[in-house]
């Protein structure tokens, strides 16, 4: 998959001259009315044998929309991660734009000539909440307004399980609840943290359970203060290791620090501090 970042106003060097499907939304948790998405794309792209492309942004609109500070902004995935999910997807093209002043008060018609028409799409799939500039005035509703004709509109409806819309906004709600079961059906896959082992406080070898501190992104989500099974995995030697994940904020040892995750492996000794690590969860 190829990855080209964009920046208002753009060097239209940058963009890719071919035809393309392009699916549009922030896709925040890649979850399965994401995936499906992404997927009524691939298949037009099939019928239309081009390309197909995602548009996301660096950043959530909300940092500037509704004035959020963004280094508290809480992401289910990171940018990294989001790509790799396209890629799995079979995306072959990701654009990423840098989500400004610059972008965000570009007039709906704009928006639509220069990263719709301008990207060389003929056709657009996006779901039907989806929406762009101030406002929210323009919308699935009204993008043939925009589109004049240039290119094809496929809107695709909210998935749903057990009649409930499946949304980022209801899988952050599950994860700050503590319900990962929940939240891992809406998503599709397990739930992860990425971060680094590194030394903590060491205090649960003092009590007969010596435990990895993980060191988690700031703007990654943490589920909510709970324990976990887990499944660790250690990019150093590419091994899955079960175990438990103990998070909170310390209060037992009259801290004031941020949320943290302490994991316990069961049947594990090795040193892996610095060393970069994923951490699936499910309910314990």
């Amino acid at each position: 998959m190829k990855i080209v970042k964009l920046k208002e106003p753009y060097d239209k060097n940058a963009i890719i001259d071919s035809p393309i499907v392009l699916a549009l939304g922030f896709f925040d948790g890649v979850h399965r009315g994401h995936q499906e998405v992404i997927k009524r794309a691939i298949e037009k792209g099939k019928s239309l044998g081009v390309k197909v492309a995602v548009m996301t942004f660096n950043r959530h609109p909300k940092i500037i929309f509704q004035n959020i500070d963004g280094e508290k902004f809480k992401y289910l995935t990171m940018l990294d991660e989001k790509l790799e999910h396209f890629k799995n997807l079979g995306v072959d093209i990701a654009y990423v734009v840098k989500f400004d002043e610059n972008l965000a008060y570009l007039s709906p018609q704009d928006f639509i000539d220069k990263y719709v028409v301008g990207l060389h799409a003929v056709c657009v799939v996006a779901g039907q909440d989806y929406t762009y500039g101030k406002h929210d005035i323009a919308n699935m509703d009204t993008i043939a307004d925009f589109a004049k004709g240039r290119f094809e509109i496929i809107t695709v409806d909210h998935l749903q399980r057990n009649d409930q819309k499946i949304s980022s906004t209801q899988i952050r709600k599950d994860l700050d609840s503590g319900n990962v079961e929940a939240a891992n059906l809406l998503l599709g896959y397990q739930y992860e943290n990425h971060g680094t082992v590194e030394h903590g406080f060491k205090r649960g070898r003092k009590i007969g359970f010596p435990t990895l501190n993980v060191s988690i992104p700031k703007n990654e989500r943490i589920l909510g203060e709970g324990v976990y099974a887990v499944k660790v995995k250690v990019d150093k030697d590419n091994s899955w290791y079960e175990g438990m994940a103990s998070i909170g904020h310390n209060e037992t040892f009259g801290d004031d620090l941020e949320k943290t995750v302490e994991i316990n492996l069961f049947n594990f000794d090795k040193s892996v501090y610095g060393e970069k690590s994923s951490v699936p969860f499910s309910p314990f």
